[in-house]
């Protein structure tokens, strides 16, 4: 018996996976529970659109993720903080200092996405990778002035 599968099931398949089951399988566990539709013409067709849909979407994210990330390869942000001696900061630029910085230019990033291995605590010039979409990432340049 083939059916498209509408969850996850161990064993078997994924979500959207046409699989073959036994005919028992099939009739008194899998449709019984939602866990499976039978894999007629129709439903497959609705599959492929469905599938179809999903596939445009994630290249309009990912097209969309791309533009962004060349926007912030151009960025540069430039962070005022207090200084002691030998340029060392009061405190630290963490992601958060950041984020801020750049949610005033107008980008919308969770700072959760900032990959900072450590915080700033000195004042120079510092490339800082930002994660935008799987694989998608941008080096924005920060420069740590003293004031």
């Amino acid at each position: 018996m083939k059916v498209i599968l509408q969850k996850d099931v161990k064993g078997i398949g994924k979500a959207g996976d046409v699989v073959n089951v036994s005919d028992g399988y099939g009739r008194n566990y899998l449709l019984p529970r939602g866990l499976a539709i039978d894999a007629t013409k129709s439903n497959i067709n609705v599959l492929n659109e469905k599938k179809k849909a999903e596939e445009k979407k994630r290249q309009k994210e990912v097209e969309a993720a791309q533009e962004m990330a060349k926007r912030l390869s151009q960025e540069s942000i430039v962070l005022k903080v207090k200084t002691g001696e030998n340029g060392k900061l009061f405190g630290s630029i963490t992601s958060k200092d950041i984020q801020d910085e750049l949610n005033k230019k107008g980008y919308d990033i969770d700072k959760k996405k900032i990959n900072l291995a450590d915080s700033i605590k000195t004042i120079g010039t510092y490339n800082v990778d930002i994660k935008i979409y799987p694989g998608i990432q941008a080096k924005v340049k920060v420069d740590v002035v003293g004031q």
